[in-house]
């Protein structure tokens, strides 16, 4: 059997290789992570291995931003993770150590509104009532205007009308004005306060008996006050009253005014809303003028139907005169703003004030913006020095025998509006000695007093007082007297006056009755104290500044 060929080492061809698969190249792995002989990474985790599976299962579990957040650490620089330590711990300290009460101070931050918002610009004034004291309101009828004519010869039916405004509890920086120099003179009001106010009644011509008028007529005012903190003419609706006082007056309406004219004998007295007996009685009267201003563009009105721009006048000298004696901040805007609207209502032209805003003047109603005038200005409130020269000239306009008498709405002698015309020209800036002044106070000296007109006694009164001397000895002996004498003393009307013929009383008595004749009568025998001599030695200089 043949045998067959073995195949030597030789001669034999060697077989080609096949080629080997190569493995792709491994990534490089994360610290901590092994490979294995057969090239395979695994992760280690806490000393055990992690296979692939397992890694996906965990990223399912705990989520994208847990996995971010946890490799965000595992690569943070050590030094910002120091700093981030030691804020966390400053902050635990800093509240640590605050007060316990930090909370509640915390409630009382305002927060602004963070919408975007469009501001207007600052508007004028808007004619809103104020705010309305705690008082039993009594309905009040509309008020319909109409105009009061005055006759020449018979001026003294200066009526009626106030209003004012909120207090506030602050107190304005105290002025000179209350001070008092040298013995008994100061300026301005300063004759109120109850230090002087005795010696310069004993000084000036005053008694015990006049001291006595002027409390029963006080407590009558008081008595005679409307619930709802003003007061009325017509004393039928007064509920107090019920028309068991005589002689009302017509102009019910005029509440303003009625106001306004019985406030102003307690400001006399030295009776103010911060001080005195009356403090209550004063305060709501001066609400209530405060809630009743008109407040606008050219300032707050107090003018009224029946009393006109007779009972703004009136009303700003109440507010002018309790801003001056308490300083009260409460009262300053008020009391400004109702001499912008006396500066307002000024005739342009003629440089008079009348019933209605900006009319032709009468001296009649022209005595009272400009008592009111010197009221504010007495008060340091704003009273524009072309208003007085134009009021200046008005005067002028009316004059008559180079300035020593005046007439209504022209040249002439009448008794009260010479009274007026002569008392303006003292506070717009005539000297004692001014030869028109002197021959004017003599007239009036030779007149004497009324006694049925009160509006002409108020003003003449005045006159006297500051001329001083054997002509003031004179009217006031008479004066004082016919008050003290004539004021009643019988049942619910005591205290009051009323003068003139009952049955045709002159036009102002009708209007006002018998809450204007007392008002007028009380600040008549309140001369002694409620303004200070002008002309007085010791007195200071307070001019209008041109």
């Amino acid at each position: 059997m043949a045998e067959k060929p073995s195949l030597s080492a030789s001669n034999a061809k060697p077989a080609e290789a096949k080629p080997r698969p190569t493995a792709a190249a491994p990534r490089p792995s994360s610290s901590g992570d092994k490979q294995d002989a057969s090239g395979a990474v695994h992760k280690t985790r806490r000393g055990k291995a992690v296979g692939v599976r397992e890694e996906m299962d965990e990223r399912k579990e705990l989520g994208a931003f847990h996995i971010w957040m946890r490799e965000a650490v595992k690569n943070t620089p050590s030094w910002l993770v120091s700093m981030v330590f030691h804020m966390i711990v400053l902050l635990i300290l800093a509240l640590w150590t605050m007060p316990e009460n930090w909370a509640d101070e915390a409630r009382q931050l305002v927060v602004a509104n963070t919408k975007n918002e469009e501001f207007d610009e600052l508007e004028e004034l808007i004619d809103e009532p104020l705010e309305e004291i705690d008082v039993e309101m009594t309905a009040i009828e509309d008020v319909v205007q109409e105009d009061v004519n005055i006759s020449p010869d018979d001026v003294d039916a200066a009526a009626m009308s106030v209003d004012l405004s909120d207090f506030g509890l602050d107190k304005a920086p105290r002025n000179d004005l209350l001070a008092t120099v040298g013995g008994y003179y100061g300026t301005g009001l300063s004759g109120r306060g109850t230090g002087n106010r005795g010696a310069l009644v004993r000084r000036a011509g005053g008694t015990a008996a006049s001291e006595k008028a002027v409390a029963a007529a006080l407590k009558w005012l008081a008595i005679h006050q409307m619930p709802d903190g003003g007061w009325c003419f017509d004393l039928k609706k007064v509920p107090s009253c019920r028309g068991k006082c005589r002689n009302s007056g017509d102009l019910g309406k005029a509440r303003i005014g009625a106001t306004a004219m019985a406030v102003l004998p307690f400001l006399g007295a030295g009776q103010t809303h911060v001080e005195g007996k009356y403090k209550a009685t004063v305060r709501s009267g001066l609400y209530f003028l405060v809630n009743h201003m008109k407040v606008g563009a050219n300032g707050g009105s107090l003018h009224e139907g029946g009393g006109n721009m007779y009972s703004h006048g009136l009303a700003s000298i109440a507010l002018c005169e309790a801003y001056a004696m308490t300083d009260d901040k409460g009262l300053h805007n008020p009391a400004q703003a109702a001499v912008n609207f006396i500066c307002y209502a000024q005739d342009p032209v003629g440089g008079g004030w009348r019933y209605k805003p900006r009319q032709p003047g009468d001296t009649s109603v022209v005595g009272w913006q400009i008592m009111a005038l010197k009221s504010g200005h007495m008060a340091y409130l704003r009273v524009p020095p072309a208003t007085v020269k134009r009021a200046f000239a008005f005067l002028d306009s009316v004059q008559a025998n180079s300035g020593a008498t005046y007439g209504y709405t022209s040249p002439g002698t009448g008794k009260a509006t010479t009274a007026i015309g002569l008392l303006c020209r003292m506070y717009l800036g005539w000297k004692k000695d001014y030869p028109a002044l002197q021959r004017g106070a003599k007239m009036i000296s030779k007149w004497g007093p009324s006694k049925s007109n009160m509006y002409y006694n108020y003003y003449a009164t005045q006159v006297m007082r500051h001329v001083e001397g054997d002509m003031w000895k004179k009217w006031n002996s008479v004066m004082r007297d016919q008050l003290v004498n004539s004021q009643s003393k019988n049942g619910h009307e005591t205290g009051s006056w009323f003068m003139g013929n009952p049955q045709k009383p002159a036009l102002c008595e009708k209007h006002g009755g018998r809450l204007y004749c007392t008002s007028m009568a009380t600040m008549v025998l309140e001369v002694y104290y409620r303004h200070m001599p002008i002309y007085g030695k010791e007195s200071i200089e307070e001019d209008f500044k041109e």
